[in-house]
């Protein structure tokens, strides 16, 4: 926040508590406060001199920051696990803001993922109208026909969802080893998309890599690393998902 005055749900979504959307719900059923005083007017503005509370919680004043990790195989995409395994934010033990992951990668998938304190940005990378280009490199067991792969573009049903690749790239073959790695790039990010999509076309995933985020890609960095976001690269990557 800055002393210039921004709109209420806005704010609160920076502050990482929820969406903006959320934020607007919060405000019109009356669990938001501003200086003591229950506001419920969507336009109210605030500045970084108003005391805010969300369901009885003040706001942290919290400068947005913006990290990507290159996540290890066998670590929990949040910032907590009740049975106790690593998470994402294990990675960031000098990192006093309060930072959680934008969206997930499942436990034994490796690669990008973003990390943030601003909630405003992170619903908007998420959200699926904007259909951030999202790349993975997985290595599957056995070797699909054209025909196999073509279903991938067409969309595969798994129980209520549709799920497909806007594109796809064979990189490698081993015969002897029955294996294929492909290159699969997705707009959507529906809950371990690409291993259920190929289990149903009978291709399981043994291995998988997020390679590319939107714009972001983890050269130089090994698995564990992390470094925050350039001001270049987040307006890069807020820009492409509104025009998206």
């Amino acid at each position: 926040m800055t002393n210039a005055l921004e709109r209420l749900q806005k704010v609160i979504a920076q502050s990482g508590v929820t969406s903006r959307r959320k934020a607007e719900q919060l405000i019109l059923d009356g669990k938001v406060k501003v200086n003591d005083k229950v506001v419920t007017e969507l336009g109210t503005k605030v500045s970084s001199n108003d005391k805010i509370e969300v369901n009885g919680v003040q706001l942290e004043k919290e400068l947005p920051v913006y990290f990507m990790l290159y996540k290890p195989r066998g670590v929990i995409s949040s910032v907590s696990d009740d049975k106790g395994r690593k998470v994402v934010t294990d990675f960031f033990p000098e990192v006093s803001e309060r930072i959680f992951p934008i969206g997930r990668l499942d436990y034994d998938t490796s690669g990008i993922l973003l990390l943030t304190n601003d909630g405003e940005f992170a619903n908007l990378l998420m959200h699926p109208k904007h259909g951030v280009e999202k790349v993975y490199i997985a290595k599957i067991k056995g070797i699909p026909s054209k025909e196999d792969l073509r279903m991938l573009l067409k969309g595969v049903k798994d129980k209520k969802d549709v799920l497909k690749v806007i594109r796809y790239k064979i990189i490698s073959t081993e015969k002897k080893k029955n294996t294929m790695i492909l290159e699969l790039t997705l707009k959507e990010g529906k809950n371990r998309h690409v291993r259920r999509m190929m289990e149903q076309i009978g291709y399981p995933v043994l291995k998988l890599k997020r390679e590319r985020y939107g714009l972001l890609t983890p050269e130089g960095m090994q698995p564990g690393d992390f470094r925050p976001l350039t001001p270049k690269e987040v307006n890069q990557m807020r820009n492409n998902a509104q025009k998206l």
